[in-house]
């Protein structure tokens, strides 16, 4: 067992460790799969309340950012007029922000304005029923893409120049794993580890001063060193094709990614995690490589060979290597 260990700890968090507390889990339903909160709180703590309080944050964040809800903030951008400029909300303002930030670092790898090739391999909420033609793909591509987005980041104003369909799966996730654990920090709850989906964020530690550990899922048949990474005050996102096949689309192809079998990012944002995650999956593993290097982002990347899997760590992750 292979363990990774953040090169900074946060003394102030493990001063503050209650030795008493307890630690409860709460889970719950959003964005199509699964939601949990494991956290370390006094004896007397609401917990009922906290839920109640995390179920609501996470409504709230599917009325904006939801591709498959038609009355989403996100559906009615999509539907907007051309030419029209649209008033985005302060969380869709921020994930759009990011989006379009790793986007360009990426060199379009990452891609917030491709709902439309989404929809068209059924990747979305309408389901396809054969593989799409080249016409199609060639169809797709021409009302997608980044680059034909323009939005005013200080005034959070984002243009629709006709046609173009914003889907965030692959950064949306990430995002309400960071806003969950800022929403449990304000309700005083300092030490947790919050899961969507896969996506994973820990802050501060156990009651007994043990990390909050996770161990990066190996795809089945890999003969690769297990691996298990303390989320104190860090994120993991992974992407791949080893558990619901090939559903990465490459923007700049509008086809599926291929060549990678998984990808896991280790950052202190949830949502940069998961877009990067997204990005170099796409990438494959020699670009992918290169662009985590040189970004200096902590990357595993297990890919496929004539002789099966090899994994590659990148240097800011062997160097948490223990």
């Amino acid at each position: 067992m292979r363990l990774a260990i953040p090169r900074e700890l946060d003394a102030r968090a493990i001063a503050g460790v209650d030795h008493a507390a307890r630690v409860v889990d709460l889970t719950g339903e959003t964005m199509g799969t699964v939601w949990r909160v494991r956290c370390a709180v006094p004896v007397a703590f609401d917990t009922q309340a906290l839920r109640a309080v995390i179920a609501r944050r996470l409504a709230g964040l599917v009325a904006e950012l939801s591709h498959w809800e038609p009355a989403s903030r996100l559906s009615r951008f999509n539907r907007a007029a051309a030419g029209s400029w649209v008033k985005l909300p302060r969380d869709f303002a921020t994930v759009i922000a990011a989006g379009l930030d790793i986007a360009a670092r990426s060199g379009g790898a990452f891609d917030p304005a491709i709902g439309r090739l989404v929809d068209l391999w059924g990747f979305g909420p309408r389901p396809h029923t054969r593989v799409p033609s080249d016409a199609d793909v060639a169809g797709a591509l021409a009302v997608s893409g980044w680059q034909r987005l323009a939005f005013d980041r200080s005034a959070g104003w984002l243009h629709q120049p006709g046609g173009v369909a914003l889907d965030l799966s692959g950064i949306a996730k990430g995002y309400a794993v960071d806003a969950v654990a800022r929403l449990l920090w304000e309700q005083d709850v300092a030490h947790t580890l919050v899961e969507i989906g896969g996506e994973c964020l820990g802050l501060g530690v156990r009651p007994d001063l043990d990390p909050w550990w996770v161990d990066i899922e190996t795809p089945p048949g890999a003969d690769i060193a297990p691996l298990r990474v303390a989320l104190h005050g860090l994120a993991v996102a992974t992407s791949g094709d080893y558990v619901r096949g090939r559903h990465t689309l490459d923007p700049r192809t509008g086809r599926p990614a291929g060549a990678v079998t998984s990808l896991s990012v280790l950052h202190p944002s949830a949502m940069i995690a998961d877009a990067w995650a997204s990005a170099l999956t796409v990438l494959g593993p020699d670009a992918g490589a290169a662009l985590a290097t040189r970004e200096g982002l902590a990357v595993r990347c297990v890919y496929r060979v004539e002789a099966g899997v090899r994994e590659w760590l990148s240097p800011a992750l062997a160097a948490m290597l223990a």
